[in-house]
């Protein structure tokens, strides 16, 4: 349930039913409750066992040019309250997403949002380009995390400069909504959200994984397929509360919150920082029904304590001990 102090801080009394529904940007959601990038495959894989058309939205695997095999195995490790991946971006590609998967999914009426990455800018636009051809797609959501091969390898989300190029020549190539998805391996997260909003980003997604490493002591090697994963779950969520919390006050477009969330109480807890509607990764993986259970634990738990619109709740955080 909601707490008491939720209910006290939006000073609401009025019973009736309860609207789930955010705007991010132009884009209106049923609900605040999206499938993270990475976590959900392309969305079809999980019809059998979830209600799609209850999901605000899916956020389908992220798509390249060319289909890539990704990294070699292990690509997953449990690590305490989280776990470690290096997948390595594997996907089948663009066209092939186009020409296999979007029919099917355009049958939902589930907002459907591609996460889109590349090694170049070029690549970007590219992908995109193809996509703009596509019926079904809802908006785009750029993976900025990508290693930009054209300058030795560093993240196009390292640097505000950076980040500000491939978002420009993403909107150029774009008609629909675009977020852009921020790593949190950076020093300011605020001059890389700002960079973003500048170049024409409609919504933040804040944020990807954390870099981090696991060793098995016996063999002396690396758990991962790879040195390093991304860390996710419940261990990042205090972290990325924070980021949400930086993002939000210094633009004006809506923050998709990202990391760690399991239960309703996580969800308040990111759209009182300041987040308009929040996706949901690890937890996926534990249980591929969490996504359809979060809609409607949300929505019992705003009935109960007289909440009639979830979007009230947006960036209520008090300042009160700040």
């Amino acid at each position: 349930m909601v707490s008491a102090w939720h209910a006290k801080i939006l000073k609401v009394t009025v019973p009736g039913p309860v609207d789930l529904s955010v705007n991010v940007g132009a884009l209106r959601l049923t609900n605040p409750i999206l499938a993270a990038s990475g976590t959900f495959g392309y969305g079809v894989e999980f019809a059998g066992m979830v209600d799609l058309n209850r999901l605000g939205g899916i956020v389908v695997k992220g798509l390249s040019l060319e289909p890539m095999a990704g990294a070699p195995p292990p690509r997953l490790c449990e690590t305490p309250s989280g776990m470690l991946n290096a997948v390595g971006l594997q996907n089948i590609g663009v066209r092939a997403f186009v020409a296999e998967k979007l029919p099917a999914l355009r049958s939902y009426r589930t907002a459907v949002i591609a996460n889109v990455f590349g090694c170049s800018i070029e690549e970007y636009a590219r992908v995109i380009a193809i996509l703009e051809d596509a019926e079904g797609v809802a908006a785009y959501e750029l993976n900025i995390s990508c290693p930009n091969t054209a300058h030795g390898g560093i993240q196009f989300g390292s640097d505000p400069r950076m980040a500000s190029e491939v978002v420009r020549a993403a909107r150029s190539a774009a008609k629909r909504p675009l977020w852009v998805k921020l790593s949190p391996n950076v020093t300011d997260i605020a001059a890389i959200a700002r960079a973003a909003e500048e170049a024409g980003a409609d919504a933040l997604t804040v944020a990807n994984t954390y870099q981090g490493m696991s060793v098995d002591s016996r063999t002396r090697k690396s758990r991962l397929g790879r040195w390093t994963g991304g860390l996710s779950g419940p261990a990042i969520r205090p972290l990325t509360l924070r980021l949400v919390f930086e993002s939000s006050r210094a633009v004006k477009i809506p923050i998709l919150g990202l990391g760690g969330i399991e239960t309703v109480e996580d969800v308040l807890e990111y759209m009182i920082v300041g987040a308009t509607a929040v996706q949901v990764g690890t937890a996926n993986f534990s249980d591929p029904a969490v996504c359809e259970q979060l809609v409607d634990a949300l929505e019992k738990s705003c009935g109960d304590a007289n909440i009639p619109k979830i979007s009230n709740l947006i960036g209520t955080l008090s300042t009160d001990n700040a």
